[in-house]
């Protein structure tokens, strides 16, 4: 019953956007109903995703396949069902968003395509079969239509050139993890005899689950932006439209981590190699992936990168469970899983929050350029307040959702390095240690950011002239918002789903010990609601103060000046100059203009921009030294009908001239 709830929820999606197309409804029309069709579907999928999550209940199908004869097997568990809910909560969340962000009298050429794309692309990933499949064919079919339509949806304003590339970029990351996957599933099928997504029999042997793990790490990596395999996620978070971006930050991200921790479940005695690889991917995505948010003026282009950030810190929950199943403790693993999964909810949160606040500047602003902005605070407060509120969650502050997730990941690497003081274990108190300079970083970071958009004065006029963002916009956000908090205050309400799917995936491995009893939820419970309960009351304060004491505005940062300007402010390069300069060894960053060290000084203008890592320092270079390679090899190309029969013609002589045995004609030659 619950997977037919969650199948009819998929078709309502699916169909969402051909209403649109029908002429007679109009485009407003067509933009409103499937709005209504995508909200329907979902609140149905989370109707049978919660049910399953709560009660752990599993259910099978089988459907009729494509071509005569074959079937596609679906499952619904406890862990598929753990991340459908995201699913089709953002799902929902993102249609209402795109009401006021992407609306169809402003995006005429674009809006109609959007919307179809859009419920394609939601049913993909939820009945993408990459949730719910149960056999290779299934999954690859539905991952390959996800990956086409999440192209198309990152290529929304084609017209831009930065955008194309960005698409096309993502275009080859896909299907290079496609190949991969292509590979790791003929090799799990050598290995148990059967397409379906079933255990693998400890006779298979060593090198072939190691080849299949690395496979699968090189396939989902690729999706879920593991350094260095992140080298798409940048650009198609920054390009696409914001709504979209929150889906593949939010939701995209973390089905490459489903099919990861999907695999695992097949593979028998995980060595400890494995966990020790993946928590030291875990934390260089964590360390990297925030220091060069810190060097970044765009503001999606710098939630792109706090993407990788957080996808690190999911691995390192998931290496730490690794490591102890291999090594038999339970406890290690409990915490490491339910950190990991916690973490992909709470990620998936605060992550879309943040590009639904981005959004709301740059679809009153019309830029995403932080050094363009500023003061937004003053004409845009509900904007600014929930922008703060997923700022301090993805920094891990309590009493928000990333804390609480967070603290579980700590827990665990502190437990289990305190455990062996000598040896190899001291990696796990360096990766926890590291896991706290994230946050320290995370935290300058979005200071900065906050600094630069929200606060101070307007630095263009464009800035000067915002105003708050409809009640599509907001609603939305302050739903997300909400659920950030509530996670945060009361985090025993999520332990039964999270004991579910972290059950579900540790399964017989270990003899694991409740959720309930590994983590202190009532205290924490506790300690979180007091100090929400501060903070409000500080606000209460502040606010009564406010009202009854007169007030009068003045400039942020006189700096000793009478009549400061818009330019005596922080930028987003000077604010993060001293971090991004002790970090220069891996940032490399590139500064265009110099100071002069005259008394009476000429107008200079100064810029620094830290380059991609993967895309402008090496594939881009290697691209177009290439390009110059074979440029000399375009003159073939006239245009002339002739110039191409005549090329055909010679191919075709070189092609029967290799069929002719040429050793056995010099034997002969040499016989006579």
């Amino acid at each position: 019953m619950t997977l037919t709830l969650v199948f009819i929820g998929v078709l309502l999606i699916a169909a969402s956007g051909v209403p649109g197309v029908v002429p007679r409804l109009g485009a407003a029309w067509g933009q409103r109903i499937a709005t209504v069709l995508t909200v329907m579907g979902a609140l149905l999928g989370l109707l049978g995703g919660g049910y399953t999550l709560w009660t752990g209940v599993s259910e099978k199908a089988e459907l009729p396949g494509i071509f005569p004869g074959t079937m596609l097997h679906l499952r619904m568990d406890s862990l598929s069902a753990f991340f459908l809910v995201l699913i089709f909560f953002m799902a929902a969340a993102g249609a209402v968003y795109g009401e006021g962000y992407w609306r169809q009298k402003e995006h005429p050429d674009t809006g109609q395509q959007l919307r179809m794309l859009y419920g394609i692309f939601i049913a993909a990933m939820a009945m993408a079969m990459v949730t719910l499949a149960n056999d290779a064919w299934a999954f690859l079919m539905a991952w390959e239509i996800m990956a086409l339509t999440s192209y198309f949806l990152i290529a929304t304003e084609d017209g831009n050139p930065e955008c194309r590339q960005a698409a096309w970029v993502y275009l080859v990351a896909t299907h290079l993890g496609t190949l991969s996957l292509l590979a790791m599933f003929a090799l799990l099928h050598h290995a148990s005899g059967t397409f379906l997504l079933q255990p693998v029999p400890n006779a298979a042997g060593v090198g072939i689950t190691n080849m299949i793990f690395l496979l699968a790490l090189l396939g989902f990596g690729l999706k879920a932006g593991i350094m260095p395999l992140h080298f798409w996620l940048p650009g198609a978070h920054a390009n696409a439209p914001s709504h979209i971006s929150a889906l593949l930050s939010g939701v995209l991200l973390k089905v490459g981590i489903y099919g990861l921790l999907r695999i695992l479940t097949l593979l028998p005695n995980p060595p400890v190699v494995w966990g020790v690889l993946i928590l030291t991917l875990g934390t260089i995505n964590a360390v990297l992936g925030v220091a060069f948010a810190l060097g970044q003026h765009d503001i999606k282009r710098l939630l792109a990168y706090h993407s990788i950030e957080n996808i690190g810190i999911i691995l390192m929950g998931l290496g730490l469970a690794l490591i102890g199943i291999a090594l038999q403790r339970p406890v290690w693993v409990v915490l490491g899983i339910a950190g990991c999964l916690l973490h992909v909810w709470n990620h998936g949160l605060f992550k879309s929050l943040l590009f639904f606040s981005a959004g709301s500047a740059v679809h009153t602003t019309h830029t995403r350029d932080i050094d363009s902005l500023g003061g937004l605070a003053r004409d845009m407060p509900l904007t600014a307040g929930l922008f703060m509120l997923g700022s301090a969650a993805i920094c891990g502050l309590p009493p928000l959702n990333g804390f609480v997730s967070e603290l579980l990941v700590y827990l665990g690497l502190l437990g289990s390095a305190a455990g062996k003081t000598t040896g190899g274990w001291a990696a796990l108190a360096l990766a926890a240690a590291a896991l706290a300079v994230v946050g320290a970083l995370a935290v300058a970071c979005f200071v900065k950011v906050f600094g630069a958009v929200f606060l101070g004065v307007a630095r263009t006029a464009a800035a000067a002239k915002v105003h708050e963002s409809p009640a599509s916009i907001i609603g939305p956000m302050a739903i997300v918002a909400g659920l950030c908090a509530m996670i945060g205050i009361a985090p025993v309400l999520v332990v039964v789903p999270l004991s579910r799917a972290a059950t579900r995936w540790i399964g017989r491995a270990v003899a694991a010990p409740p959720l309930a009893q590994a983590v202190p939820w009532g205290l924490l419970t506790t300690v979180n609601v007091c100090l929400a309960g501060s903070l409000l009351i500080l606000l209460a304060g502040v606010y009564v103060r406010g009202w009854f004491m007169a007030t009068s505005r003045g400039p942020t940062w006189a700096c000793g000046y009478a009549r400061p300007t818009n330019r005596m402010q922080y930028t987003a390069a000077s604010f993060a100059e001293m971090l991004v300069g002790l970090m220069s060894w891996v940032l490399r960053p590139v500064r265009h203009g110099t100071v002069g060290n005259r008394v009476f000084t000429q107008p200079v203008v100064v810029e620094t921009h830290v380059p991609a890592l993967i895309t402008d320092r090496v594939a881009f270079s290697w691209w177009r030294k290439f390009k110059d390679f074979v440029a000399p090899a375009r003159r073939t190309q006239q245009g002339h009908i002739q110039h191409y029969m005549l090329y055909f013609l010679l191919a075709l002589v070189v092609l029967m001239c290799s069929l002719i045995p040429v050793a056995e004609v010099f034997k002969m030659i040499m016989r006579r």
